[in-house]
């Protein structure tokens, strides 16, 4: 049986964004987004999905956003996760601006072609889940679906190809700023 995927955004959907410079670059800016660690348990623990983090850090290694201080909040974010059984068999980061319209950047799907590109995974039957309307513009890119955990519609739309509601009515199946209700759906299809 073909393996499914949850592509999981981590800046305003396992923590919280940190406006206005959206960089989470000391620990005075993380906190983590309400309820993840006890949905997302169960749905590690309870479904059969693989569970992949796929992160736009605009500029990081660049001099204003040094690897020095993302690394030692970004290592505590996965090991608060790996510390509740929640285990992410792969990261995937870019470290591109908008302006460079690189391909690795969400909604490209670049750094997933290796998912794509392999019949042991059924894309179609994975989900995006993300806080911008970029992530739901992923899970259309990669022709699965998105749970939209949104808080702010406005979040990445000036990156879009497509409009919204284009976006919306193709590759969306729940929008809602809760975790229990990503945990409720899934419940619902794999039972």
């Amino acid at each position: 049986m073909a393996k499914k995927c949850l592509f999981i955004d981590r800046d305003g959907t396992l923590v919280k964004e940190a406006p206005p410079s959206y960089r989470i670059d000391s620990f005075s800016k993380l906190e983590f987004y309400p309820m993840v660690f006890q949905y997302m348990y169960k749905i590690a623990h309870e479904f059969n999905y693989e569970l992949v983090m796929v992160t736009n850090q605009d500029g990081l290694g660049r001099e204003e956003f040094p690897f020095e201080k993302f690394a030692p909040v970004h290592d505590f974010i996965i090991k608060s996760f790996e510390n509740e059984e929640i285990i992410f068999s792969e990261i995937l980061m870019d470290c591109t601006y908008p302006q460079e319209h690189k391909n690795t950047r969400k909604p490209g799907t670049g750094l997933l072609v290796h998912y794509l590109n392999n019949p042991e995974y059924d894309i179609a039957r994975s989900f995006v889940i993300g806080d911008r309307v970029t992530d739901m513009q992923l899970a259309k890119n990669l022709n699965c679906k998105g749970f939209w955990l949104c808080n702010d519609e406005t979040l990445g739309a000036a990156e879009l190809t497509d409009a919204v509601k284009d976006i919306q009515a193709s590759s969306v199946v729940l929008t809602s700023p809760h975790w229990k209700d990503i945990y409720t759906y899934l419940k619902k299809i794999n039972h």
